[in-house]
Parts: C-alpha cells; structure tokens; sequence
C-alpha cells in the first residue's frame, strides 16, 4: 500500500465498496484486479498507483475496523470498574461490529475461499488483545504460560464466535455472544496467569 493523498480518499472508497461487494458474490479468490476495476470504473493505472494486487487493497479496508475496535476498547476500558471487567473490553466492540457489518463478515469469513480475511482479521484482533492485555501479563509467573499462546487461543475464539455469530442459523444477539466468549476467556485468562 502506497502513500494517499486527500483527494484519492473518494477512489479508495469506491475500490473497496467493489472489492467488499464483489467478494460478497465471487469470493475473494476468485476475483481479479480487472473486475474490481470495472466496477469501480477507475482505471487501471490509478489502480496500481496506489496498490500492488488486489491483497493489497483488501488489507487497506483493514484500517477501518481496527480504529473502530481500538476506539471501542478505549471507552469500554474506561468505563468498567474491576480489572476482570475491563480485561478484554474489545470483544463486545467486535461483536457489534461483525453484526452491523452481517453481510460482509458472513461472505468473508464463513467461506472457505475467506482464508487471507480470517487470517487478516485474525491478527488485527491479536495485535488489539496482546495490547489490551500486556500489563497483566507481564505480571504473570515466570512458569506460566506464553503470553502468545494465549493471545492465540483468545483470537482464535473470538473469530470462531464471531463467525459462529454471522452465519444466519442461530443468530445470537451481540449481549449473549459477548457474554459467552467473557465466559469461556476470563476462566483461561486466570489460567494463563498461574
């Protein structure tokens, strides 16, 4: 991803409604440069003046949910009271997120052709966890386990729930999948912290 002026703002939106709305129907694999193009109607050396493939376009919409989640887990972390309240603050965040955003998320991470998605968003959400939780697990015992491994098994939950969540069988409501992940993740947070 190269550097943006102001006014490449508006192209770039357009570039990743096309890219969003045709992965919605292709998957993400399947497209090509060209078809995001022609959608979009941008040519194609606007285009690779400001992304090298179709990865790079797909990691810039990346930066959207992560100011919104970082943003989320600020106030959340603020607002609450005890420590085993404010640990992980960013998961219901997340979880209002991936609902209002039902569509992309369910034809992004729910397909098998998702892959690069959930491996992207999966280390968005381990980059916010490991930040969240750096000052309690530097406190842990020195026999205890690897503060990465539980950032690991943490984002990994939360993107199984959140696909779990987005799938359109069930159908959760954001409060009772926030509260199932606090239930599984504040009991392997006190193990991890032993």
């Amino acid at each position: 991803m190269r550097k943006r002026n102001r006014r490449w703002g508006r192209t770039d939106r357009i570039l990743r409604a096309s890219l969003l709305s045709l992965i919605q129907k292709k998957g993400f694999e399947a497209l090509s440069v060209q078809e995001i193009i022609d959608r979009a109607k941008v040519g194609r050396a606007t285009f690779y003046q400001h992304f090298d493939n179709k990865e790079d376009l797909l990691i810039s919409g990346f930066v959207e949910p992560r100011v919104f989640l970082k943003k989320h887990q600020g106030r959340a972390f603020l607002r609450m009271s005890t420590v085993e309240v404010r640990v992980l603050a960013l998961s219901r965040g997340m979880f209002a997120f991936a609902n209002q955003y039902r569509n992309i998320f369910r034809a992004t991470l729910g397909k098998p052709s998702g892959a690069m998605i959930r491996h992207l968003f999966h280390r968005l959400l381990e980059d916010l966890i490991r930040a969240e939780l750096k000052p309690l697990l530097q406190r842990r015992k020195a026999n205890s386990m690897p503060p990465d491994a539980f950032v690991q098994f943490i984002g990994g939950g939360l993107v199984g729930l959140l696909m779990w969540g987005v799938d359109g069988r069930t159908r959760p409501s954001v409060r009772n999948v926030n509260e199932f992940f606090r239930r599984l993740a504040i009991p392997v947070l006190r193990a991890a912290m032993r």
